[in-house]
C-alpha cells in the first residue's frame, strides 16, 4: 500500500463496533472504457468477500494478528466494463461468538485504489454505502455440547430480510446509509502505507484458498418425502410438499471442508436446517465405525435458512464447515419448497500433490490417500489442529504438518507463514504461544521447543539461510526460558508458571501432562529441551554465534548426564518419566534416544524394549511420529511399515481422515496423525537432506518386508524420483533421478554409493 493514494477504514458507524453483524458495502462508479489494469488493496475485520459486477474476485483477509493485519492486492479489471460498475463487499463480524483464532479490533472495511484512476473507489471517499443485513443471526455452539469448541458459530439467514440482488450494478441503494469513515481520533493515525488505521497492515503472504465444487455421493436416509437424488447433482428438483417435515441424511463419502450451498424456490415460511458431523453417533453417544448409518443419529454444528418464497434463491454459508454427513431437515408452511441443488464448495490451502508413494502393499495406498486428505482439510490460511472443532494452529501439530507439506506438496509458503506467526507470538520472557493466531492466549512450554525443531527442519529442507537467521533471537529467547529453570538437579524444574505441560494425549497422563511437567521435574520435558539445544547448536554454528553453539553443546551434555544419573532405572533399563515417578513411557525413552541421552551402543536395544514392553505408557498417534523417527535413528527403520498397523485399523473402522487420538477420539480429522506420508518418503523410501538446504540428498531405504517401493519427493530444484526393487535376499536394484545441480548418496546395508544429477540405475 506504500505510495498509493490514501484510503480510510469505513463502517456502519451507527452499529455496534464489536457485536455480531453482517454488512453489505457498495460503491457504484462509471468508466469510459474497460481498463487494462485496475488494482486495489482490500482488507476487513473480521472477514470479507469482494464482488465486482456480481463476480467474486477476492476473499479474506488472510488470518493473522492485529500487529500484522493482512491485506490482499487484486486486479479487478477483468470484472469491469465500460459504463456503470459496482464494487460490492460482504463484511461480517462474529461478535462474541467469533472463533478463538480470530483477532479483531472492530467491524470495518478497507479498499484502496492503487492509482489515480482507481483511487476514486477508495473507501473514505464519497460514494460508499453500507447496509446491516438483519436477516443474519448467529447460532451459538456450546463447548458443553461438543467438547472444547473454538471455531465459528452456526448461521441463520432469513431470506425475507436479505436484500436480493444487492451485488448487481442495477440495484437501487439510494435508501442505504452512507458508510462512515473511522476518524483519526479512533486510531493511531496514518500508517506507513498511507492508511488511517489501528490495524498494522502487511501484504498477504500466501495464495488464495482453493474453492472447488464438490457433491454428495448419496442419500443415506430419507423421511417425509419421495427419494430423488437428482438435486444432489443439480440436475433435478426435490419437492417438499406444503405442511410437511422432511429429513434427508446426505453422505459426502469422506470428510471434507466446504462452504455449503443451497438453491431453492418457493417455500415461504419454511425452515431448512443443516446439521454437520464428522460421523454419526449411537444411542450412547459413541461413534464406532465412521461409515455406519443404521441405528445412528447426527449431532453437531448447525446452519439454518428460511426461504421467502422467491425463485432460485441461492444461499451459501459465510464460513466453511467440516463434515462427512449433513442432515437436511425441512419444515414447510403453506406452500411447497423446491430444492434445486445442495452442494459443497471445497476449500483449503491450494496444495498440489506432487509427492507419491507406491509399493507391493496395496493397503498403504489407502493410508496415503487418508493421510493426504487429512493434511488438506487441516490446512487453510493457517494450519489447523482440527477443522471441525477448533481451527487453531498449534505448534505440536504444525511441525508435522509442515513436513508433510514440504515432502508431498513441495510448497513452503504456509510453513514460512507459521514459523513467522509463532515468532510474533513470543512473550517478553521468550516463550512462543502454544497456538497462534489466538485471541485467547495459551502457553505449552514444550511446544516452544518444537518451534526450534521446526526451524531446523526448514533449514535442512530449504536453502534459505537468511529467513532462518531472522529467528535466531527467538530461538535464544525460548532456550533462555528453559535455561533459567534448570535447577541444582540438572533437570528442568516446573512449578513456577501456570502453563500447560502437555506432551501427548496418553490416557495415563492427566490432560496429557507427564509426571513432573507442571510440578517437579519431567524427564520428557527436560529431554525435549536437550533435543532443541542440539538442533539450535547446529543453527548457531552455521548462521549465528559459534560461541553460543559451543555453550549449547556444553549445556546439553551436562543435562544429559543429569538425566542419566537421576531418571535411569538400572533394573528396567529404561528412563522413568520423572525421578520421583514409577511411570515409564515410550515418549520419555524415545526422547532419550533422539536427545542423545543413551550411549550409541545401547540405543537399538532400548528402542526394542520400548516397542516390546506392553506395560509402558504408549505414544498416541501424535507422538508416534517421534517413536518412528527414533526407530530409524537406531537402525530399525525396516520395522516402519509394520508399525503402521494402527493406520490400517483406521481404514477398517471407516475413517477417511486420521483422528486426534485412539478411541474414543473427539476429532476425526487431525493432521498430526497423518505423519506416515512423511515417513513413507523419508524413511521407507529413505529420502532426506544430507546437508542443509537440501543441497545434497541422502537416500537410505528401509523396505522391511516390502519387495518393491517407489515414489517421488519434491525438491526446490525439481523432483527426486526413486524406484527400488529387491534382488534376492540382500540385493537392491535402484533407479534414481535427481534434479539438475543436486548430488547425493545412496546407502544400502551400510554400503555408500555416490549419486549425480539426472537418472541413474544401480544394482547393489
Amino acid at each position: 500500500m506504500n505510495g498509493a493514494p490514501p484510503a480510510r477504514w469505513i463502517a456502519d458507524t451507527a452499529a455496534s463496533p464489536n457485536g455480531f453483524g453482517v454488512y453489505h458495502f457498495r460503491r457504484v462508479f462509471e468508466l469510459s472504457s474497460k481498463p487494462d489494469r485496475f488494482i486495489v488493496n482490500v482488507s476487513a475485520d473480521n472477514r470479507y468477500r469482494l464482488l465486482v459486477n456480481g463476480q467474486p474476485v477476492s476473499a479474506g483477509p488472510q488470518r493473522s494478528d492485529l500487529a500484522h493485519w493482512r491485506y490482499e492486492t487484486v486486479d479487478i479489471a477483468p470484472a469491469l466494463r465500460a459504463g456503470r460498475n459496482v464494487i460490492a463487499a460482504t463484511v461480517w463480524n462474529w461478535g462474541a461468538d467469533r472463533p478463538v483464532a480470530q483477532e479483531s479490533r472492530r467491524t470495518a472495511f478497507l479498499l484502496q485504489g492503487t492509482t489515480e484512476q482507481a483511487a476514486v473507489v477508495s473507501t473514505g471517499r464519497p460514494g460508499w454505502r453500507v447496509l446491516r443485513d438483519d436477516g443474519y443471526s448467529p447460532l451459538s455452539i456450546k463447548s458443553s455440547d461438543l467438547g472444547y469448541y473454538a471455531a465459528s458459530p452456526g448461521e441463520s439467514l432469513d431470506a425475507k430480510v436479505y436484500p436480493w440482488g444487492w451485488e448487481d450494478a442495477a440495484f437501487v441503494d439510494a435508501a442505504w446509509p452512507i458508510a462512515g469513515s473511522l476518524e483519526v481520533a479512533q486510531s493511531s493515525g496514518t500508517d506507513a502505507y498511507g492508511v488511517v488505521s489501528t490495524w498494522q497492515l502487511v501484504p498477504r503472504s500466501i495464495p488464495p484458498m482453493e474453492e472447488t465444487l464438490t457433491r454428495f455421493t448419496a442419500i443415506q436416509k430419507i423421511d417425509g418425502v419421495a427419494p430423488n437424488e437428482a438435486f444432489l447433482r443439480g440436475t433435478g428438483d426435490l419437492v417438499v410438499p406444503a405442511r410437511t417435515r422432511a429429513t434427508l441424511l446426505l453422505d459426502q463419502g469422506h470428510l471434507t471442508t466446504a462452504f455449503l450451498g443451497l438453491e431453492t424456490s418457493g417455500g415461504a415460511g419454511a425452515i431448512a436446517s443443516l446439521t454437520y458431523a464428522e460421523a454419526l453417533i449411537d444411542a450412547n453417544g459413541r461413534k464406532g465405525n465412521r461409515g455406519e448409518v443404521a441405528g445412528r443419529r447426527i449431532f453437531g454444528i448447525r446452519d439454518e435458512f428460511k426461504p421467502d418464497g422467491g425463485a432460485h434463491r441461492r444461499f451459501r454459508t459465510l464460513w466453511f464447515r467440516a463434515y462427512r454427513f449433513v442432515q437436511l431437515d425441512v419444515q414447510t408452511a403453506d406452500e411447497p419448497l423446491i430444492v434445486h441443488d445442495v452442494h459443497g464448495v471445497f476449500t483449503a490451502y491450494p496444495f498440489v500433490e506432487r509427492g507419491r508413494f507406491a509399493s507391493d502393499a496395496a493397503w498403504i495406498d489407502s493410508v496415503w490417500v487418508m493421510n493426504w486428505r487429512t493434511a488438506r482439510v487441516c490446512a487453510n490460511e493457517t494450519y489447523f489442529d482440527t477443522p471441525y472443532y477448533e481451527q487453531l494452529q498449534y505448534l505440536g501439530d504444525t511441525r508435522i504438518q509442515a513436513l508433510i507439506s514440504l515432502y508431498v506438496a513441495g510448497d513452503d509458503r504456509l510453513v514460512r507463514n507459521a514459523i513467522e506467526q509463532f515468532d510474533w507470538s513470543r512473550t517478553s520472557d521468550g516463550l512462543t504461544a502454544s497456538r497462534y493466531p489466538s485471541a485467547l492466549p495459551q502457553y505449552i512450554p514444550p511446544f516452544s521447543l518444537i518451534w526450534v525443531m521446526m526451524l531446523h527442519d526448514y533449514w535442512m529442507l530449504r536453502d534459505d539461510p537468511a529467513f532462518v537467521r531472522r529467528f535466531l533471537p527467538g530461538i535464544r529467547g525460548v532456550l533462555g526460558w528453559f535455561e533459567r529453570r534448570v535447577d541444582s538437579t540438572g533437570l528442568v524444574r516446573a512449578g513456577d508458571t501456570p502453563w500447560w505441560g502437555f506432551v501427548d494425549w496418553a490416557p495415563q497422563w492427566d490432560r496429557g501432562v507427564p509426571p513432573g511437567a507442571e510440578s517437579g521435574h519431567s524427564t520428557a520435558v527436560t529431554l525435549q529441551y536437550v533435543y532443541a539445544l542440539d538442533l539450535a547448536a547446529e543453527l548457531e554454528a552455521a548462521l549465528g554465534a559459534r560461541e553460543l553453539a559451543a555453550g549449547y553443546r556444553v549445556r546439553a551434555n551436562s543435562i544429559r548426564a543429569a538425566v542419566r544419573a537421576r531418571a535411569w532405572d538400572p533394573t528396567r533399563r529404561l528412563f522413568r518419566d520423572s525421578p520421583d515417578s514409577a511411570l515409564f513411557s515410550q515418549q520419555t525413552n524415545v526422547l532419550a534416544v533422539l536427545a542423545g541421552a543413551v550411549p550409541v551402543a545401547e540405543r537399538r536395544a532400548l528402542i526394542e524394549r520400548v516397542l516390546a514392553d506392553t506395560t509402558l505408557v504408549r505414544a498416541t498417534y501424535y507422538f508416534s511420529f517421534y517413536v518412528l523417527e527414533a526407530l530409524r535413528a537406531v537402525g530399525l527403520g525396516d520395522r516402519y511399515v509394520e508399525e503402521l498397523a494402527p493406520w490400517r485399523a483406521m481404514l477398517a473402522m471407516g475413517f477417511t481422515t486420521t483422528p486426534e487420538a485412539p478411541e474414543p477420539s473427539r476429532s476425526d480429522s487431525h493432521a498430526w496423525s497423518a505423519h506416515p506420508n512423511y515417513g513413507l518418503l523419508a524413511t521407507v523410501l529413505g529420502v532426506r537432506p544430507n546437508t542443509p538446504g537440501f543441497r545434497t540428498v541422502l537416500i537410505e531405504p528401509h523396505l522391511g518386508a516390502r519387495a518393491r517401493a517407489e515414489g517421488r519427493v519434491p525438491h526446490p530444484r525439481g523432483d527426486i524420483d526413486v524406484s527400488l526393487t529387491r534382488v534376492g535376499v540382500a540385493g537392491l536394484r535402484a533407479v534414481v533421478t535427481l534434479p539438475a545441480g543436486v548430488s547425493g548418496t545412496l546407502v544400502w546395508r551400510g554400503r555408500r554409493t555416490a549419486l549425480h544429477e539426472g537418472r541413474q540405475e544401480l544394482t547393489l
